[in-house]
């Protein structure tokens, strides 16, 4: 029983010094940040984009960030923060339907969001992001640690269709940006450890 902890411990150690490392002399890939909030970050840090290409996900409806952005949204208009504060969520079909009543409500894409909505059907959409298994993550610390969406993100407001354009699930990302905000990297910020 103890062989496992002390192997997975030597291997987050070892994974730990070579990340380190790596993301010191990872240059930024990343568009400057769009900042979402008043609040700036202590130090700059980018997200390393991601190695290989990520296609954006098949979602139940075509919604183009860089649409919505440009005419002024920011991303808490539609992606709110509940209790206890683990994922954004994606807007209710009334939220959509604010605006949507009136404009562009003619196009397909919009009936069938009417439609949706009018039976109080959520929008099943697909997340890009998704936090992997074995890590204890809130978005409620980076919000009110002031990180910008676009930090983690990549810049949505030019992105026709949302995709995984950084490598914010990677260890390494979390690593270098808690580095640069002098936040903590123990294992025990974002991981469970295994009791004996």
């Amino acid at each position: 029983m103890k062989k496992p902890a002390i192997l997975f411990a030597l291997i987050a150690a070892l994974v730990m010094l070579v990340v380190t490392g790596v993301v010191r002399a990872q240059p930024s890939r990343l568009a400057p940040l769009a900042q979402d909030r008043q609040v700036a970050p202590a130090a700059p840090f980018a997200v390393p984009a991601n190695i290989a290409p990520h296609p954006a996900p098949e979602q139940p409806l075509p919604f183009s960030h860089k649409t919505h952005v440009s005419r002024g949204l920011r991303c808490q208009m539609c992606h709110t923060n509940p209790e206890p504060g683990a994922q954004m969520t994606f807007p209710a079909s009334a939220t959509c339907m604010g605006c949507h009543t009136t404009v562009a409500k003619d196009r397909p894409a919009i009936v069938k969001l009417t439609e949706m909505a009018g039976s109080n059907q959520p929008i099943p959409w697909v997340r890009v992001y998704q936090v992997l298994p074995g890590v204890t993550w809130t978005h409620r610390k980076h919000l009110q640690a002031g990180m910008p969406c676009a930090q983690c993100h990549g810049n949505a407001g030019e992105m026709d269709a949302m995709s995984a354009v950084t490598a914010v699930t990677g260890m390494s990302s979390c690593i270098g940006c808690h580095q640069a905000q002098k936040a903590s990297t123990a294992c025990t910020t974002c991981h469970v450890w295994p009791t004996s």
